[in-house]
Order: C-alpha cells, then sequence, then structure tokens
C-alpha cells in the first residue's frame, strides 16, 4: 500500500473541541487504504522522504511553532513533496493579509485594516475588534470602542483591526478540492463550537465558492467560515486553508461516510 505521513498534535489544546479524536477517526479510516503513520510536525523531517503523500491535518496554531513550519514549507517546495494540503493557497497559510486584500477587492468579507489610517474604510460602529495579524483561536482578541481604537493608535501593520459584526450566526463550508461536502452553523452564537447540520441554499453554495476560486488550491480540505449578519447577508470571517478543524464527528453517518471516501479518492489521485 501506499505510504501517507500524517502530521498533528494529539495533545494541541483547543476551545470547544478535541482534535485528537477526529483524527483518531480519520486515520483510523485511512488505514484499511493505505499504511498511515502518525507524526508531530515538529518530528517529521527525517520521515518526509519515505512516504508518498504528507498530509497536514490538526496540528494547531503554526505561530507556535514558525521556525519549524516555514523550514517544513521551504523542504517542501525544495524537495518537491506531495502535500495535502498543498501549500500553494493565499488564505491563512500565509497569515491574515488575504482580509485585507480582500477587502479591498470588494469581497464578501468582514472589513479589516491593520492601521489607523484607513479607519474611513471600516464602517462607523460602536464596537471594533482587534487581534494579532499572526494569531489563531481568538489569541489577543479585544473589543473596543472608537474613541479607545484611536487611542491605541495601532500603525505598525500587526493587528488586525475591524467592526464587531451583529450577526445571527456563524457557519462553515467544508470542500475536499472544490467540491463542497457539508456545512454546518452554530444556532447559538455564544457557543461556536456546538454545530449543526446546515442546509445551505443556492446562493450559499455561490457565495463559498467564490473564495475556494479565488484561492486556487488543487489539492486540498478548506473550510470557509462565515456570519450571517442582521439583513441577512453572509461574510466571510475566515478562510481556512492549512488545517481546518472539520468536525467530522459532529456529522451523520452518510454525510461521513461521503466526506471519507471522497478524502481517499483525492489522496489515490494525487498518488
Amino acid at each position: 500500500m501506499k505510504k501517507i505521513l500524517y502530521l498533528t498534535d494529539l495533545y494541541y489544546q483547543a476551545k470547544g473541541r478535541n482534535y485528537y479524536e477526529e483524527d483518531i477517526y480519520i486515520t483510523g479510516k485511512l488505514k484499511d487504504y493505505f499504511d498511515v503513520v502518525l507524526c508531530n510536525p515538529k518530528n517529521s523531517e527525517s520521515f518526509e522522504r519515505d512516504v508518498d503523500l504528507i498530509v497536514f491535518r490538526n496540528t494547531g496554531g503554526v505561530r507556535g511553532f514558525k521556525d519549524i513550519y516555514n523550514s517544513f514549507v521551504d523542504r517542501v517546495k525544495t524537495n518537491n513533496l506531495k502535500t495535502f494540503n498543498e501549500f500553494t493557497g493565499k488564505a491563512d497559510m500565509e497569515g491574515k493579509q488575504y482580509l485585507l486584500d480582500l477587502t479591498l477587492e470588494k469581497y464578501p468579507v468582514i472589513p479589516t485594516i491593520d492601521t489607523i489610517k484607513d479607519i474611513d474604510l471600516l464602517p462607523n460602529v460602536d464596537k471594533y475588534v482587534i487581534k494579532p495579524k499572526d494569531g489563531a483561536d481568538s489569541i489577543g482578541l479585544e473589543f473596543l470602542t472608537r474613541n479607545e481604537l484611536i487611542e491605541r493608535n495601532l500603525t505598525d501593520g500587526t493587528t488586525l483591526i475591524q467592526p464587531a459584526i451583529d450577526f445571527k450566526y456563524e457557519v462553515s463550508f467544508y470542500f475536499i478540492n472544490d467540491k463542497l461536502e457539508y456545512a454546518l452553523y452554530a444556532p447559538n452564537k455564544e457557543q461556536r463550537w456546538k454545530l449543526e447540520k446546515y442546509n445551505y441554499t443556492d446562493e450559499d453554495i455561490e457565495f463559498a465558492q467564490k473564495f475556494i476560486k479565488w484561492n486556487g488550491i488543487k489539492n486540498g480540505i478548506q473550510r470557509v467560515d462565515a456570519c450571517r449578519t442582521q439583513d441577512g447577508k453572509l461574510l466571510l470571517v475566515e478562510l481556512e486553508d492549512l488545517n481546518p478543524y472539520l468536525s467530522v464527528l459532529e456529522l451523520d453517518e452518510e454525510t461521513r461516510k461521503v466526506f471519507m471516501a471522497d478524502l481517499i479518492n483525492a489522496f489515490n489521485n494525487m498518488i
């Protein structure tokens, strides 16, 4: 059988979800089709040339091992290693700059800037959100009034600045390559990871596919996170194209079965 190096951190602590449970389930299914080796991304170098495919999964935020991650990506590109996801993405894979770029390109995204000098690009609202540009999992997130924001005088480009959106709920669309597999949403916006099946419309699909097309990844899993505003519009919150948590164990059995079949097929098409 073909060999897969499955990179994950089984001990990563994430609020509201257990990464290791998802990885154990997925690798448990993969082992019937591939020889699978689990490895922490910090220890992968000596194994990388001995496998047919490297799967980069629930490693947590790479901010915690940035130098190791950058070295890994350099090896992938230098040695032409096959990876899933492939490292061609323009979204979270490269940080949060894409939120600013998409704002300027007039995509349906939460308006985002990284310097108070551009405050006029944002709507005038009661509260604003700031968070580190290279952050993850809401680390460092703060809510500020407009006056408090101006007093901070954020001009060094390391902080994201957004209006605090009064949304109805958050919804995520999960893709393998360019196929929408399923969607989940959090009916209670105070419980982001208490998810239920979301019955999307054609308009919803068009919204999500717009960002998948923009990103241009041919081989990989992507999660399009959005919020539904009070006036019914969807706005992009995040395009996770590196190692999106999939909430596989929250799915019904049939959806899980189709997802795993498509994932196995995607791997086989690469190797």
